[in-house]
C-alpha cells in the first residue's frame, strides 16, 4: 500500500477546488451557494493546517540539527545502533 501525499498533490487539489468555485460562480441555487461556502472554508482551513505543519516541520528539523551539532559522536552512535537493529530485524524477516 503506497501513500503519496505531497505538496504538488495538495496544490492540485486546491487549484481544482478554486476552478470549481469559479465555474459555479454564476449558479445561484441555494444548495450550490452553500456548497461553495463550505468548499471555500475548507480551502482556507486546509491552507492554515498546511502552513502549521510546514512550520512545525521546519522547527523540528532545526531542533534536530542543533542536537546533532551539539552531540555529533552520540548522534553517530545512535544512528549506527538504529541501523544495526533495523538491519537485524529485516534480515530475520527475509529468512
Amino acid at each position: 500500500m503506497e501513500r503519496r501525499h505531497t505538496a504538488p498533490d495538495m496544490g492540485t487539489l486546491a487549484e481544482d477546488a478554486r476552478a470549481l468555485l469559479a465555474a459555479t460562480a454564476d449558479v445561484a441555487e441555494e444548495k450550490v451557494v452553500e456548497a461553495r461556502k463550505r468548499l471555500a472554508e475548507a480551502i482556507e482551513n486546509g491552507k492554515s493546517v498546511w502552513n502549521g505543519l510546514q512550520h512545525r516541520a521546519v522547527q523540528s528539523a532545526k531542533a534536530a540539527d542543533e542536537v546533532i551539532r551539539d552531540h555529533p559522536y552520540q548522534s553517530i552512535g545512535v544512528a549506527f545502533g538504529i541501523g544495526a537493529l533495523l538491519g537485524f530485524l529485516l534480515s530475520r524477516r527475509n529468512s
